[in-house]
């Protein structure tokens, strides 16, 4: 059996993977809460922004801490178009999530929903990204850590869309952001609990890419998306504030009746 490292970069993945799920959590949260106070095309697009955030930084969570995960006695490589399409997944799936809450009319069945489609969606992203895993060996899964994960994917994204739809103050939102970043680094780890390895000895040249060549740069550029919506969330208006822009900016036209001088009062009139 092959020795498993989980940390081969020290504390540096397991920080750096746990501050991208909380960024990507925050974003989330505060994309929703703008949502549910929106209506329209801006309602729709604000989900989106929440959908790719959340989905981001689950991602990248995953694969900055997979930097450091490392085999003894084999070298690692991605397959492309899995570690792809696992990008692809983690998006939709929180999509879906985020626009039964934004959507649903019936908010405890669309949290319902929501909450298990997307917690299935991200086991589903987590094991189709160790799917990517090229390596001289046999990869093997306890079942009941596997189990164990996905049941904490579904609770922390149900909890994830519960906070989405009840939570409104920035302060509040940033200690569920970093409640959620520990439940999906934890549901990573038990999933990495889950795996052992059987290292074979060969001599044939493994296929795909390593870390640095293609998770690394994808893990930066998707990193740098998250800090630009980011600084986009933080300076767009809220729907309050965008109504009150609306107002002072509105033409003062005696004829209109809501900005005609008023009537003078009984006691001034003429008798």
């Amino acid at each position: 059996m092959g020795h498993l490292d989980h940390a081969s970069f020290g504390l540096l993945t397991p920080v750096l993977s746990y501050a991208m799920a909380v960024i990507g959590a925050a974003l989330g949260l505060r994309c929703t809460v703008r949502a549910l106070a929106a209506s329209g095309s801006s309602r729709r697009n604000w989900l989106l922004t929440a959908a790719s955030a959340i989905g981001t930084g689950i991602w990248t969570m995953h694969f900055v801490a997979m930097l450091g995960f490392s085999v003894r006695g084999t070298d690692i490589r991605y397959n492309v178009p899995l570690t792809i399409l696992s990008l692809v997944v983690a998006m939709l799936v929180v999509g879906i999530g985020v626009f039964c809450v934004g959507y649903g009319r019936n908010r405890a069945g669309a949290l319902l929903i929501g909450g298990l489609t997307t917690g299935l969606g991200v086991a589903s992203m987590h094991y189709l990204g160790m799917a990517a895993l090229r390596l001289h060996g046999t990869v093997h899964y306890d079942p009941m850590l596997v189990a164990l994960s996905v049941v904490i994917a579904v609770v922390a994204a149900t909890a994830a869309l519960w906070a989405a739809i009840n939570i409104k103050s920035p302060v509040a939102v940033a200690v569920a952001s970093l409640v959620m970043g520990a439940a999906v680094s934890s549901m990573h780890y038990t999933g990495m609990r889950a795996v052992s390895v059987r290292t074979e000895s060969t001599d044939i040249a493994l296929s795909g890419a390593t870390a640095m060549q293609f998770i690394f740069p994808l893990a930066v550029g998707l990193g740098s998306y998250l800090f630009v919506t980011a600084a986009f969330v933080a300076l767009s208006p809220t729907a309050r504030e965008h109504s009150v822009h609306l107002s002072a900016e509105r033409p003062t036209d005696p004829r209109d009746p809501l900005v005609a001088d008023p009537p003078a009062p009984a006691s001034a009139a003429t008798v």
